[in-house]
């Protein structure tokens, strides 16, 4: 069953951010991870939301989400990330 990551970052190093997002995109790959919306246009029809830069991310189980997660392979880059951004994430799983 699907998962999905929802994430909102809140940039506070542009530029490092930068070198983090050229490096991310591969390290899902090999988790079955992708994109399904990244961005900081975005439209609130209801409630009191804060965003900064909303990012949707798919992934074939919670499992393989959690295994991209905690992956050698993502950690450099969860470093970059960590440093130039404050980041708000969850994890939930899809209905069939």
């Amino acid at each position: 069953m699907a998962a999905y990551m929802i994430v909102d970052n809140e940039i506070t190093d542009p530029e490092g951010f930068r070198e983090y997002q050229k490096r991310v995109g591969s390290t899902l790959e090999s988790y079955g991870g992708k994109f399904l919306v990244r961005g900081e246009k975005y439209e609130i029809l209801e409630g009191d939301w804060h965003l900064h830069q909303l990012i949707l991310l798919e992934f074939p189980s919670v499992e393989q989400a959690r295994r991209w997660y905690q992956s050698d392979e993502y950690a450099p880059v969860k470093d970059i990330r960590l440093k130039t951004a404050h980041t708000q994430a969850i994890l939930v799983q899809g209905i069939s």
